[in-house]
């Protein structure tokens, strides 16, 4: 039986010994196993750390990406490469705990396809960190088919016969949890607390939050087009009968339509709704064209296998 262990970074310098050493001693005990750091284009020393550590020890591998493609990008590397029966994947601030790892091999062991994990509610996390997350699942949840626990990241194991099927996908725009949740097979929950950052800052900044999950949204669902749809035949029906409204307050009575006021503020509401209507066809159009130039979803410009 062999273990990988996939750990995408991006200048993760301060945390990649730790990490290395929490990871050998806790996979010590199994027969065989693997790391593969994929280094994201990272410009501290995450790399040149790597390479010691693979020098003193072949089982710590490493990719390093030619330059930052994205945690999910950078984490379908790691998977690529993974030759393990089963694959962890874990982040290398050390939030999901390592100790973790033995859990997740008994419950494959019991014969589960993919073992994932579901945050608990932190309460050392900011109150815009914790609503905006949840929001997010709800959102994506109310929008997909897919459905998604809140709280679950990409903090998982899964099989090497799962591994087989995701690796084919040929998908541009990845979104991996929302992939392994859509893939099926046998699948099992284990709750956990997250660690505190040992070291750093998160690189996930608002912009780049806002933009992962409107990435999840438009990956597993159409319903925004179609909502849209609707919201646009509401939005035509009333503006309708308003026409109808002031043609007959001019023919009928003595009052006329004064003012420019409602009409401005129509025409700025109707214009700005299809303003949003037209970002998210265009949305979807982008995804398209993306897809459609079949570029690599990550270069690698060196491995230590």
């Amino acid at each position: 039986m062999k273990i990988s262990v996939v750990v995408p970074s991006f200048n993760e310098e301060g945390n990649i010994p730790e990490i290395v050493n929490q990871l050998t001693l806790r996979l010590a005990k199994y027969d065989s196993y693997e790391i593969i750091f994929v280094d994201d284009g990272s410009s501290d020393q995450s790399l040149t750390l790597l390479e010691k550590f693979h020098t003193s020890d072949r089982r710590v591998n490493y990719i390093s990406l030619s330059r930052n493609f994205g945690h999910q990008n950078a984490l379908k590397a790691g998977l690529d490469f993974a030759s393990g029966d089963c694959i962890v994947s874990m982040d290398a601030d050390l939030q999901h705990p390592p100790e973790m790892i033995d859990q997740l091999i008994e419950k494959w062991l019991q014969g589960y396809d993919i073992v994932y994990t579901k945050r608990m509610v932190d309460k050392k996390l900011s109150f815009f960190k914790r609503k905006s997350s949840s929001l997010f699942y709800k959102l994506i949840n109310f929008l997909s088919d897919t459905k998604i626990e809140d709280g679950t990241a990409d903090f998982r194991l899964v099989d090497k016969s799962v591994l087989s099927v995701f690796s084919n996908m040929k998908e541009n725009d990845l979104f991996i949890r929302g992939l392994m949740k859509w893939v099926g097979f046998k699948q099992f929950c284990i709750e956990y607390y997250p660690n505190t950052r040992f070291s750093g800052t998160s690189k996930y900044s608002v912009a780049k939050m806002f933009k992962f999950a409107l990435k999840g949204i438009t990956s597993f669902s159409v319903k925004p087009l179609y909502l849209s749809t609707l919201l646009g035949s509401f939005i035509s029906l009333l503006a309708f009968g308003y026409g109808i409204y002031a043609l007959c307050i001019g023919l009928f009575t003595d009052r006329a339509v004064s003012g420019w006021s409602s009409v401005i503020i129509s025409v700025l509401f109707i214009g700005g709704l299809q303003l949003m209507m037209m970002g998210i066809i265009g949305e979807y159009i982008g995804k398209l064209f993306m897809q459609a130039k079949g570029r690599p979803q990550y270069i690698i410009r060196k491995k230590s296998f």
